[in-house]
């Protein structure tokens, strides 16, 4: 057994670094080519880590049903390469965090129909194991208090976020019925 240098160790590092680097470009310019466009648009490459692709995907079915097919996916890009890849992981946990060329848009919570702004921050439920009434009315309160300023849906007289009002003229319960 021999024992190599710590620079040869780290040229060999580096040097395999600056090859993951160059082929991954490569892979990004022939994705849509090897996939098609119908899964380049539900998918991104995001890195090439010890012969490994990692893939974000817009959902876990895509994920699954791509994992599926994942070796024709991967004998296709060995051969668009010249590479020897030695497997393609899906996932979409760095989906909706890597960048996006516009094709998503974000909402934040407050600016759903739904939303009701909670101020009451001093009113907390507080979990009673030994009491689960007296839980349910600490609970009932603070949502009686909270839904005491909402205007009322005119088909059913319950208390609605102003948004679904405006949205749909009435809550979203009765606006469910009617679609029904």
């Amino acid at each position: 057994m021999s024992f190599k240098s710590i620079n040869h160790v780290l040229g060999n590092i580096e040097r395999s670094a600056q090859w993951q680097e160059q082929l991954f470009p490569r892979l990004l310019k022939c994705w849509v080519e090897v996939v098609g466009n119908p899964v380049a648009a539900q998918t991104r490459p995001l890195s090439i880590q010890r012969d490994v692709v990692w893939v974000a995907t817009s959902s876990a079915a895509w994920a699954q049903n791509l994992t599926f097919g994942r070796k024709t996916i991967l004998m296709k890009l060995n051969h668009k390469l010249s590479t020897s890849l030695v497997d393609i992981r899906f996932s979409t946990a760095e989906w909706n965090s890597s960048s996006i060329t516009g094709t998503q848009t974000t909402v934040s919570a407050s600016e759903h129909p739904s939303y009701v702004a909670d101020d009451m921050t001093a009113m907390k439920v507080t979990p009673n194991r030994e009491n689960a009434l007296g839980a349910f009315e600490n609970w009932a309160k603070i949502m009686q208090v909270r839904s005491h300023g909402l205007p009322l849906c005119p088909q059913c007289q319950c208390p609605t976020p102003p948004g679904e009002i405006e949205r749909w003229n009435v809550c979203s319960l009765c606006a469910t019925k009617l679609l029904e």
